[in-house]
């Protein structure tokens, strides 16, 4: 007769999902049960820990909403989302990298013209435009290709956060497709880098251990062209101070772009500039292959046909 004591627990912990029908699932369940049982040894966990962290969890999710993840925002700051994305994109061969989804894609993404300024309303922060090119691997432009696009405003924020969201509707997050060139082109505002979150449970945590929970300035794309591996990445913008310290670990040097001041009277499409502006220039470029885009928050996935 087994003995659930420390010694024989985790043994017959994993043999218990010896049928399960699914053998990804039972590998996935087997190795977890080994990680954590072997956590808890470890670490001599107290009962007072563990209700802890229970407790942690549990207001983890309660922080959830449909405009926000906070269980994406732990893995973010535990490394756990950049270190899956590295195994599953151990191969880039030339294309772009690829880094972190972030806790606030809402997929509230219209199809919007070129040129369009999607940040209309903010009369305080620096503007910027964005010109940019999809292709694939060899520099063939990709035509028809939609391209969500979304950032903080220049206080840190992006728009889901604020209170009135459902009423205002988005700011500063569009998607657009690509024309025949692979061309896309849009104006906004200098995003400026930011903190995470700390009103919840995982900004508790930032702050509590001592660390900064500053991200870098960027600019987030979601590139989802038909015959190609989605790319979910980020624009950063050199010279911001957190570059080499970002709180979710998500910058590459391949993702940092140097964002040049202007004074031109006229932006790249032709359009009025008011004193100083900023152009940003940046081209992706798509591994061949498949894969499904990340769903909106709040959507529930499916499994690919």
């Amino acid at each position: 007769m087994t003995q659930f004591n420390e010694t024989e627990l985790t043994e017959a912990v994993v043999k218990s999902f010896d049928q399960a029908p699914n053998p990804r699932a039972k590998f996935l369940l087997q190795e977890l049960v080994k990680s954590l049982h072997d956590y808890v040894s470890r670490t001599g966990l107290t009962f007072p820990e563990w209700e802890y962290a229970i407790d942690f969890l549990t207001r983890t999710g309660h922080k959830c909403t449909d405009t926000r993840q906070e269980f994406i925002l732990l893995s973010d700051v535990l490394g756990v989302s950049m270190l899956v994305d590295a195994v599953n994109h151990r191969d880039r061969e030339g294309a772009t990298q690829t880094t972190v989804l972030g806790p606030f894609y809402v997929g509230e993404h219209k199809v919007t013209a070129h040129g369009t300024d999607i940040s209309p309303n903010n009369q305080t922060g620096e503007r910027m435009f964005v010109q940019s090119r999809v292709t694939d691997l060899n520099g063939k432009p990709l035509a028809n290709v939609p391209v969500d696009v979304w950032h903080a405003d220049d206080d840190g924020f992006y728009d889901s956060q604020k209170p009135n969201y459902d009423e205002v509707g988005a700011s500063a997050r569009a998607r657009f497709i690509t024309d025949s060139d692979g061309r896309f082109f849009f104006r906004t505002i200098l995003p400026c880098s930011y903190p995470i979150p700390t009103d919840g449970p995982v900004g508790e945590m930032i702050v509590q251990t001592g660390r900064h929970p500053m991200r870098p300035a960027h600019v987030h794309f979601l590139v989802n062209a038909k015959g190609y591996e989605p790319l979910i990445t980020h624009v950063f913008m050199d010279g911001d101070k957190y570059l080499d310290s970002d709180v979710v670990f998500g910058v590459k040097d391949d993702l940092v772009a140097k964002v040049v001041p202007r004074n031109d009277p006229e932006m790249p499409d032709g359009s009025k500039a008011s004193g100083q502006w900023h152009l940003m220039t940046y081209e992706f470029h798509l591994k061949p292959g498949g894969g499904m885009a990340p769903k909106p928050l709040g959507v529930k996935a499916v499994e690919p046909a």
